[in-house]
């Protein structure tokens, strides 16, 4: 997907709303999971029972928040510490949004980041094949080499890690040289060199505040993926005042507050009504532009 594509969905169907498709097995609604069981009545093994449960709990929250959002963000560690039956499921589900909402953007969050020989292998696994996502997160810290693999395929998306959200955030991002100049502010200008606004977008958490001032200054065209709204308690308002641009540049990412909103038969609703109730902050949001 082009920026210009990307643009334009937000714009038509106002919001910057991007959904975190992390599932953990213990928190799907029970009722969900021993339906799956009964469907299959004993023909599928483990793995095809936690691909077939993990998949069914992610086709319902799709079709609950499609018309609210314009991204997923589907993190792998919450498939992979599944093993098979996981990566099943993340490719099933990969192949549903490409079948059933083609005008979705899709970002694996991998974080990957190594030498250039095992990058271009991440690459092919994340951007090749019939289940390939838009984007992937990247960590910049092995450099240049360890993230061009990722940018050699056309319209997909290289979305480097800048300022997070987390705690530990401030132990390496925030270190200043001796020209005062932040770890961060280092990773959005030098890579810049690498990329552009039209194939690499920035990791900012929510939870960073007037920070995207600082950030704005640096990368004033780019998208910003921000995590932290929500259940890490970052503002949305302030994320847009300060880091909003002509263009929106957002997309914000909620997965706990929207996918887990309720542990009931009603899971599905409830995951739509705090998507909507995003979806119409963004639209007021998106109104002032």
């Amino acid at each position: 997907m082009t920026k210009q594509e990307l643009v334009k969905q937000i714009k038509m169907k106002g919001t910057f709303l991007c959904v975190g498709l992390d599932p953990v097995l213990e928190k799907i609604p029970d009722f969900l999971k021993e339906a799956v069981v009964k469907l299959e009545a004993g023909k599928a093994d483990k793995n095809q029972l936690t691909a077939k449960q993990l998949l069914s709990f992610n086709r319902a929250i799709i079709d609950a928040t499609a018309p609210y959002c314009v991204a997923y963000k589907p993190n792998l560690a919450f498939y992979e510490a599944y093993g098979v039956g996981g990566t099943v499921a993340y490719n099933l589900t990969v192949s549903y949004l490409r079948e059933f909402y083609p005008n979705h953007f899709i970002i694996a969050d991998a974080k990957r980041g190594d030498i250039g020989n095992t990058a271009k292998m991440y690459a092919r696994a994340i951007f090749e094949g019939t289940t390939s996502a838009d984007a992937i997160t990247v960590a910049p810290y092995m450099g240049e080499d360890s993230v061009t693999p990722f940018l050699e395929y056309k319209d997909k998306w290289v979305v480097l890690l800048a300022l997070t959200s987390n705690k530990g955030s401030h132990d390496f991002q925030m270190v200043e040289d001796k020209d005062g100049e932040r770890l961060f502010e280092r990773v959005l200008r030098q890579s810049q060199q690498w990329g552009n606004d039209q194939n690499m977008m920035y990791v900012v958490g929510a939870t960073q505040g007037r920070m995207f001032e600082d950030i704005r200054k640096l990368v004033p065209d780019h998208f910003l993926l921000v995590p932290g709204v929500g259940a890490q308690g970052g503002s949305l308002e302030e994320v847009c005042k300060y880091g909003m641009n002509s263009d929106c540049g957002l997309l914000v990412n909620s997965s706990r507050g929207i996918i887990f909103a309720s542990s009931g038969e009603d899971f599905a609703a409830k995951a739509a009504e705090k998507a909507k109730e995003l979806q119409q902050q963004m639209l007021a949001e998106l109104e002032r532009l």
